[in-house]
């Protein structure tokens, strides 16, 4: 019983387009890719001049930007802007920018080819087989649902809410699943990814953060290999 009331929890939850958050992150404007890289010169030390971020083992590592959708990367500027996530560096950078200017660097990063992600090279094939369990299909014993349920066929992203985490670093990805298991992060929609992040043991992190890095998105609109 629990199993389909967790199921049919999610289903309404994604059948209602998730109530309660905003339907656009930056209303009414349109980006420029070309402004938008004349804004990125403060991004690049970071998040790299092709938007492909950095894999710190051990530290904070910064996410891959390239071919992530518009509307997600704006609406995360305007919640560092506004309070809803929070990490002081981006929240200085953020704030350096109005609306206008968050739409120009969120269309300038969408457009950029997506690049290889790094991590994830030290598992071994065990770990990958339940990487790649939790990432297709979850884990239902321990009411975890399968990460491709909200980001996607291939986890290569749906909309503006859920954003592509096929190729993406693995140190990223499981440190913001720590995040979310600790509350340092709670700008998920209902609190989805803190549910199903606090029922993930730390091996269970590692494991689908290794196997995600490792997928290859081939383009920009979600196609996988």
């Amino acid at each position: 019983m629990k199993k389909k009331q967790l199921a049919g929890g999610l289903a309404l939850l994604l059948g209602l387009g998730l109530a309660g958050t905003p339907a656009l992150a930056v209303d009414g404007l349109e980006g420029d890719p070309q402004r938008g890289e004349g804004l990125t010169q403060t991004c690049v030390s970071c998040h790299q001049a092709d938007g492909s971020g950095q894999n710190v083992p051990g530290g904070e590592s910064w996410p891959r930007l390239a071919g992530l959708s518009e509307g997600y990367i704006a609406r995360q500027l305007k919640d560092y802007q506004e309070g809803r996530r929070r990490n002081s560096t981006m929240a200085a950078f953020a704030n350096m920018l109005d609306d206008q200017a968050v739409a120009d660097v969120a269309a300038y990063y969408a457009q950029l080819p997506v690049t290889q992600a790094e991590g994830g090279d030290d598992v071994d094939d065990a770990t990958l087989a339940r990487g790649e369990e939790l990432a297709r299909r979850g884990d239902w014993n321990q009411y975890i649902v399968s990460c491709q349920s909200c980001h996607g066929p291939g986890n290569a992203g749906a909309g503006d809410v859920f954003p592509g985490i096929a190729s993406q670093h693995a140190g990223y990805i499981a440190g913001q699943l720590r995040q979310w298991q600790e509350g340092e992060r709670d700008n998920d929609p209902q609190g989805l990814m803190a549910a199903i992040a606090k029922r993930m043991s730390d091996e269970d992190i590692r494991a689908v953060s290794a196997w995600l890095a490792r997928q290859r998105v081939t383009s920009a609109q979600g196609d996988t290999e």
